[in-house]
């Protein structure tokens, strides 16, 4: 059976011709399986600034959020540690100029401390159908590619294999101070990436990264799901 709501997030999108969903559409259909995300908002007009602050709180995470922009770091769009309403106001300014002419608004996300950064993601491989992807995340991800994978559906062993396979696997242990990764929900979200791939046929990729480690819970931080064109 289909997740309705994630149903929905996606029939919508392709409706509308898109190959994309926005970050915040993204982090729905996660949340939608049980998958961690972080706590946001999506506002659109700067009379709902207020109501973002009161349940985000300091500091906070601001990020143009559009099915239309992928990279939002090279078009500054991504403003961090954000500390008070001055900087909420001053941030939602920049970040909506630097959006002219893309449809979207601004995501207030709580900011998520922790040094483990991982990836979780999804390929739709033509041979072995959706295959799902563990690694170190954050800019290691491209620089060190310490990655494994695995064909869906996957059962607990396979997840908890997929941990135990990357070289870095020890950064999940606990480490200087940082308690052990809460493995069984990081099992279970690896579980549910592949669950999403199964169940829907047209989404070709989702690409997690990164997931930050808060203390032991595993919480995705940034999210984008690719759909069939």
């Amino acid at each position: 059976m289909k997740n309705e709501k994630a149903a929905k997030i996606i029939e919508k999108a392709l409706k509308q011709g898109r190959k994309t969903l926005s970050e915040y559409e993204a982090k729905q259909v996660l949340a939608a399986y049980g998958i961690p995300i972080t706590k946001e908002v999506l506002v659109k007009d700067k009379d709902q600034i207020e109501k973002g602050i009161n349940k985000i709180g300091f500091p906070m995470v601001m990020k143009g959020c559009s099915a239309e922009i992928a990279h939002k770091t090279e078009k500054g769009l991504i403003h961090v540690d954000v500390r008070n309403a001055t900087e909420v106001k001053k941030a939602f300014r920049d970040i909506m100029k630097g959006m002219e002419g893309f449809k979207g608004g601004v995501l207030m996300q709580e900011m998520i401390k922790g040094r483990r950064e991982l990836v979780i993601g999804l390929t739709r491989d033509p041979q072995f159908g959706p295959c799902v992807m563990f690694g170190l995340g954050g800019i290691f991800t491209e620089i060190l590619r310490d990655v494994c994978f695995r064909r869906a559906p996957l059962e607990l062993r396979d997840a908890m294999d997929m941990m135990q396979e990357i070289k870095g696997h020890k950064i999940l242990a606990a480490v200087r101070g940082m308690e052990a990764a809460d493995t069984d929900l990081l099992a279970q979200m690896l579980i549910s990436v592949g669950q999403i791939g199964l169940d829907f046929d047209d989404v070709m990729e989702i690409d997690l990264n990164p997931v930050i480690l808060a203390g032991a819970k595993p919480v995705v931080v940034d999210a984008l799901i690719v759909l069939k064109g």
